[in-house]
């Protein structure tokens, strides 16, 4: 049985690092000018993208609060969030499911978690960053209630995800 709770660091770190973050897609979101605004668009382009874990064990991470799914004793998901004070806002800089088990529910699980943290902060909007080269993550955003609130074509320049843009979601609490 799946368990949501919070995660214990350090003695959790290990087993959120093993996490399978990664992703793979055939197809890539472009942006473009159109007459209202940018317009995405899906592309054909094959694609396997991991998403790094590297600030679980560093103490000036920018989350306060996590979470994670277990089931029989071995961590299957991992969500961190943050407090925006200024704008009541909850940001969710970690949210994945070990790719073995994705399709469970176990992000709708955890969305909970965050959820009600939101609730308990009085937390206006819960929001995500995510990369273009993400397609299954919006997918998966967007079935959990968030929508597109803008793009930065040029968040990941001179960084390892150079070539990709950053889509920003959004969801009112």
């Amino acid at each position: 049985m799946i368990q949501i709770r919070p995660a214990l660091l350090p003695d959790d770190a290990a087993g959120i690092a093993a996490l399978d973050t990664s992703v793979q897609t055939t197809n890539v979101l472009a942006a473009s000018a159109g007459p209202h605004g940018i317009v995405l668009r899906s592309i054909p382009q094959t694609v396997t993208k991991r998403f790094p874990l590297d600030d679980v064990d560093d103490p000036e991470r920018p989350w306060t609060t996590a979470w994670v799914a277990v089931d029989d004793a071995q961590i299957v998901g991992f969500a961190a969030v943050g407090f925006q004070a200024w704008n009541r806002r909850l940001v969710l800089w970690h949210f994945y499911v070990d790719a073995s088990r994705r399709g469970q529910g176990l992000g709708r699980a955890l969305m909970e978690a965050v959820l009600a943290a939101a609730m308990a902060r009085d937390a206006r909007h819960i929001w995500l960053e995510t990369s273009n080269r993400n397609p299954p993550g919006v997918a998966a955003y967007q079935a959990l209630g968030f929508s597109l609130s803008g793009l930065d074509l040029t968040l990941y320049d001179g960084t390892p995800a150079e070539g990709e843009f950053a889509l920003f979601f959004s969801r009112a609490v």
